[in-house]
């Protein structure tokens, strides 16, 4: 991971389809584009991938998780429960739907705790967003058996996580949508791209229409479309979507890399009984983009990520401390700070998120460091980053 480390030849040429055509969106101009669709052949793709039903690719994943939310029928005072560990765009996406987040403490998987769901769930429940967080999965069957049963919209953050399964079945398709995201540094890229998977025909119809200003996509002349909804503009370009493709289809090489990798690492470090790794309900469908541990304590844990840093093994990531993936240190979303007012300060059930307690996140994330697994490691740079690490911990 990410997909960018290894462009090469196939993105350009489907660049370059593209370029020759002259066509860079993604509908119309069917002549002109000389039978390249790049957006229709990413999706048929990652349909065949995931084995859902339908896909719709979009700009970016934060798009995607609007494009689901929106289609689900969540909306204004709607809460919707989240995890405290996440990319902030999980969080931003609810409040532009109108929605409140309710957070839930997490568990050694690094995802939402099903019990914690449970404890949060009010009248004004909506939905549930787990996150699949750094390629691992949520314990998403349990999560998925709850809102069955307490008969709410369950929508799956998997932008971290394309290629992962649970008992074979994929990431993202356990609920009612499924997000994906194709950023830069995701484990394939656009550049800026996202999807959104279902298999319920009318959700897709909902999303696809959302997604292009509310566009019905029926007939072939874009201008006599109608437009049953009011929507936004999400799409993606041809150009994007072409080297996503070309990524798309360097999936099994990208996983099987990974996996090897991370487990040579894991192996090494699985010696220190000081060291315990993060609970992952599948093994077999873990992506490892990531390899997380936890030390015993806080304390142990900031001392064993700097010193990791001095002795050059890089991309390591202390995440009580980031900025962007845990709760602790967003200070905006706590003061409700934005370019301009958000509704969910009109609602008599905005959170007081400058108080939020959530004991069980802190223990587990002010002990757990994340190493990122590349692709481009050498054999030899994978063996000089293993010795660096056993040496780090032996002193620590």
């Amino acid at each position: 991971m990410p997909g960018f480390e290894i462009f090469g030849d196939e993105e350009r040429k489907e660049v370059q389809d593209v370029l020759d055509t002259g066509v860079l969106f993604r509908y119309g101009f069917d002549q002109e584009r000389k039978g390249h669709w790049k957006a229709k052949a990413f999706e048929a793709e990652l349909s065949k991938l995931t084995e859902a039903q339908h896909c719709h690719l979009c700009s970016s994943g934060t798009a995607a998780l609007s494009i689901a939310l929106a289609a689900c029928g969540v909306g204004a005072g709607d809460e919707v429960i989240v995890p405290p560990f996440t990319f902030v765009a999980t969080i931003e996406a609810v409040l532009g739907a109108g929605a409140v987040p309710v957070f839930a403490e997490i568990d050694e998987t690094l995802c939402l705790n099903p019990d914690a769901v449970n404890a949060v769930i009010t009248p004004r429940t909506k939905a549930v967003l787990p996150v699949h967080m750094c390629g691992s999965m949520a314990g998403i069957d349990e999560i998925k058996a709850l809102c069955e049963q307490k008969q709410l919209v369950l929508i799956e953050d998997a932008c971290q996580a394309l290629g992962g399964s649970l008992n074979g079945k994929a990431l993202g398709t356990f609920g009612q949508m499924g997000c994906f995201s194709f950023d830069p540094v995701k484990t394939i890229t656009c550049g800026e791209g996202g999807a959104v998977v279902t298999d319920d025909k009318e959700l897709y119809t909902i999303a696809e229409s959302y997604a292009d200003h509310g566009h019905d996509h029926i007939g072939s002349d874009r201008g006599l479309e109608s437009h049953p909804i009011l929507g936004t503009n999400f799409r993606i370009s041809e150009l994007n979507a072409a080297v996503g493709l070309a990524q798309l289809r360097k999936m099994d090489y990208i996983l099987k890399k990974q996996r090897a990798h991370k487990k040579a690492l894991k192996d090494a470090m699985s010696q220190f009984p000081e060291i315990s790794f993060r609970r992952i309900p599948d093994e077999k469908g873990d992506t490892a983009t990531f390899l997380s541990f936890f030390l015993p304590d806080e304390s142990k844990a900031r001392k064993i990520a700097g010193e990791l840093g001095s002795a050059g093994v890089d991309a390591c990531f202390y995440w009580y401390d980031n900025n962007w993936h845990y709760i602790r240190q967003w200070d905006h979303l706590k003061k409700l700070k934005s370019a301009a007012r958000l509704s969910i300060a009109l609602l008599e059930n905005c959170p007081d998120y400058e108080n939020i307690n959530l004991p069980q996140s802190d223990q587990i994330m002010s002990r757990t460091i994340s190493m990122l697994i590349k692709l481009s490691w050498t054999e030899d740079e994978l063996g000089q980053r293993i010795e660096r690490i056993v040496e780090v911990i032996s002193k620590g």
